[in-house]
């Protein structure tokens, strides 16, 4: 599989809504947020407007860029929806991993937390089945994703996850290279990695 400039007009970024989150990761993902912008690319997010998400999509926006949010009914409030930016309220939690899949043509995946793994490995997962072959990047600063990494290579270890799994996703400690990292992710058609393993 030949490595080639992926084309990108929307990125999902997948992140943190806490509002308590440390300074230095808000200001990664302010930054990228104006990577985006001034990239030209459409940032397609959780549609909060505090913690990470808040701060990616307002920078994004102030810095001119194209953003749309996707958040159910019921986190409107809890979440406080970023209203200066496009915003479309779904009926649950499915419907928004689904629109927000569907909008996007590659996927960063910054700190965060439960909602954050949920949504990172179920993509992983359809990229395993097959069921699309759209780059995957983890913003891992100063090892934050390490532990989940180390659950891979266990899985790995103990024959659960084929060697092929490891070429589903890629990582950067640096928040300048996250969004060379998706562009220079593999153009491929999607293909399953073996589901049964085999002795």
């Amino acid at each position: 599989m030949s490595r080639s400039a992926h084309r990108l007009d929307s990125v999902c970024v997948y992140c943190a809504s806490s509002a308590v989150a440390p300074a230095h990761l808000m200001a990664d993902a302010a930054r990228f947020g104006q990577i985006l912008a001034q990239e030209g690319l459409r940032l397609v997010y959780g549609g909060g407007g505090i913690g990470l998400m808040g701060a990616c999509a307002q920078a994004a926006h102030e810095a001119g860029g194209r953003v749309l949010g996707v958040i159910p009914a019921f986190l409107t409030e809890r979440e406080v929806a970023y209203a200066r930016v496009e915003t479309t309220v779904v009926a649950n939690m499915h419907e928004r991993k689904t629109r927000m899949f569907e909008e996007s043509d590659a996927f960063a995946v910054l700190p965060g937390a439960i909602g954050t793994l949920e949504e990172s490995i179920e993509l992983l997962s359809w990229r395993r089945l097959g069921l699309h072959a759209k780059p995957i990047v983890f913003y891992n600063p100063s090892g934050f994703w390490d532990p989940l990494f180390t659950l891979f290579a266990q899985l790995e270890h103990d024959r659960l996850l084929p060697p092929e799994f490891a070429g589903c996703w890629d990582q950067v400690s640096d928040i300048e290279r996250l969004l060379p990292a998706l562009r220079a992710a593999p153009a491929a058609k999607p293909e399953a990695a073996p589901i049964v393993q085999r002795a």
